[in-house]
């Protein structure tokens, strides 16, 4: 299973973008757990996910986040500002898990 974790500024397109891909990873028998929160709840989860993944207008604060999570071994990056613009739930989905599987 790769648990998944959106964050930006209070959670909420980000919760819309978790359901998108829940419904993308359901229908296509995928294992994964997708939660969206605030940039405030992230380290509360430091040791239930596997990928962090920021919203595209917080994409600045990736090193800070590395950085804070390193020792919990979550990899963190931004969303695609693209995907995320139009809510496309599968192509923020795969790339995700293409980031989870690099090496």
């Amino acid at each position: 299973m790769i648990r998944i974790l959106l964050a930006c500024g209070i959670g909420a397109s980000t919760g819309f973008m978790a359901a998108n891909m829940r419904k993308s990873a359901k229908a296509r028998g995928l294992d994964v757990k997708v939660n969206a929160v605030s940039k405030s709840q992230v380290m509360e989860y430091a040791d239930k996910i596997d990928v962090l993944l920021l919203g595209p207008h917080f994409a600045a604060e990736v090193p800070k986040y590395q950085e804070e999570l390193k020792d919990h071994h979550v990899k963190v990056t931004s969303i695609d500002s693209d995907y995320y613009a139009s809510l496309d739930g599968e192509s923020i989905l795969d790339e995700a898990i293409e980031f989870y599987n690099e090496e």
